[in-house]
C-alpha cells in the first residue's frame, strides 16, 4: 500500500541502527504507530514478538493479519466455498455480484464522488457485506476476519481513482481505477511466537505495556491521516458514517493527533517519553519535522545515553508541489538506552 510515512524503503537503515544499539538479549518489540505495519512485520520476521498499535482502525486491521495472524488460517468452518483456502476463498468472493452498497452510492461515479469506478464500488460492498456476514455467523474466525478484509483494502486501495491518498479524487478513471480489480491474497508471515495489537491512543497505550525496544514512528507534519486515509477507514469498518462534503469526509475528531499540531507536539512527545517502560526507545523522525532536533535530543536524552542515526531518501510522492522544493529528505533514527 502506498503510504505516507511508510518505512518500507529504510528498513535495511532502521535494522541496521536498532540493532546496533539493542542488545541480543531483547525479544519484544513494539511498533507504537504502526500504520500499515511495515517494521513491524519486518522484526516478526526476525523472531520477535510483536507489539503493534495504531490509532486507525484500518491500521489497526491490517495490523491484526500481518502481525497477529501467525499460523495457517484454515477456514474450518466456513461451509460455503468447497475446500476452502485463502486463495479459493478470495477467488469466490472476487466472483460475487457487484451490489449498490454504501461505496457504490457515495464514491463512485453516481455521486459525484469518484473515487472508485461503479464496478469495483459495487464489487467492494458485496464482498465487505460477504466478510461481515461471515463473521457475524461464526463462519470465519476473527484471524481469518483480519486476514479477508486486509486482502479487500490492498487490492481496493491499488484501483482508487486518487494521486495517492483520500483526501481528492481525480476528474476522470485513471488507467488503473479503471480496471477491475480482484481479491488477491494477502501475505500471511508464519512463526512460533505469540504477538499483541491494539487501537488506542499511543499516549495512553504507553503507560499500559512493556517492551525490551519501543519504535516510535509518530506523524511528522499538521496533515491529519485520519483524513488523507478516511475511505479506508470507512470500508474497514463498514459502518456506514454521516458524511459530508466534496470528499465524503466521515468525523474523525476522536482520531486526530497531538503530534499533527505544533502547540501539542513537544508536550505529547515529552509525555510518550516520560511514561515509555522499555529498555530501548528509538524515533524515526525527518528534518522537516514539526519537533525540532534540540527539542528531541533535550526530551529523549532525559531518559538516559543518546544518540542518532541518518539517511536521506527520497520523498514520499504524494509531498510532490506541495510546500517542498527538495526532492531528498533526510531520516533520522534517535536513539535512547534507557537508564531511569
Amino acid at each position: 500500500m502506498n503510504y505516507i510515512g511508510s518505512k518500507h524503503s529504510l528498513l535495511d537503515f532502521l535494522e541496521r541502527g536498532i540493532l546496533t544499539i539493542a542488545s541480543d538479549a531483547c525479544h519484544t518489540f513494539c511498533d507504537l504507530f504502526a500504520g500499515t505495519g511495515a517494521v513491524g512485520r519486518h522484526f516478526k520476521t526476525k523472531g520477535f514478538s510483536v507489539i503493534a498499535n495504531d490509532l486507525q482502525y484500518y491500521g489497526y486491521v491490517l495490523n491484526k493479519h500481518y502481525i497477529g495472524n501467525h499460523r495457517p488460517l484454515e477456514f474450518a468452518n466456513l461451509d460455503e466455498v468447497p475446500n476452502p483456502t485463502t486463495e479459493s476463498v478470495c477467488a469466490y468472493l472476487s466472483k460475487l455480484p457487484a451490489q449498490h452498497g454504501f461505496i457504490y452510492n457515495n464514491y463512485a461515479g453516481n455521486s459525484g464522488r469518484l473515487y472508485f469506478s461503479d464496478e469495483n464500488a459495487g464489487k467492494c460492498d458485496s464482498i465487505r457485506e460477504k466478510i461481515e456476514k461471515w463473521h457475524k455467523n461464526n463462519k470465519i474466525t476473527d484471524g481469518e476476519y483480519y486476514f479477508l478484509i486486509t486482502s479487500l483494502l490492498e487490492q481496493i486501495d491499488k484501483h482508487a481513482n486518487t494521486a495517492s491518498v483520500y483526501g481528492a479524487f481525480l476528474k476522470k478513471l485513471k488507467s488503473s481505477a479503471q480496471r477491475v480489480f480482484s481479491l488477491v491474497p494477502s501475505p500471511l508471515l508464519i512463526n512460533a511466537q505469540e504477538h499483541k495489537v491494539y487501537n488506542k491512543d499511543a499516549n495512553v497505550l504507553v503507560r499500559e505495556i512493556e517492551t525490551d525496544i519501543l519504535y516510535l514512528d509518530p506523524p511528522y507534519n499538521e496533515r491529519q491521516y485520519a483524513s488523507n486515509y478516511h475511505l479506508l477507514e470507512t470500508i474497514a469498518r463498514y459502518d456506514s458514517p454521516a458524511i459530508k462534503g466534496k470528499t465524503g469526509l466521515r468525523n474523525y475528531d476522536e482520531q486526530k493527533s497531538d503530534y499533527c499540531r505544533r502547540s501539542d507536539v513537544k508536550g505529547a512527545f515529552a509525555d510518550l517519553i516520560k511514561n515509555a517502560r522499555a529498555k530501548y526507545i528509538f524515533l524515526s523522525y525527518n528534518n522537516e519535522g514539526l519537533l525540532s532536533l534540540g527539542d528531541i535530543r533535550d526530551i529523549m536524552s532525559s531518559r538516559g545515553e543518546y544518540g542518532f542515526f541518518t539517511q536521506e531518501y527520497s520523498r514520499f510522492k504524494a509531498d510532490a508541489n506541495r510546500d517542498y522544493t527538495a526532492n531528498k529528505t533526510t531520516e533520522y533514527l534517535h536513539w535512547v538506552k534507557v537508564e531511569n
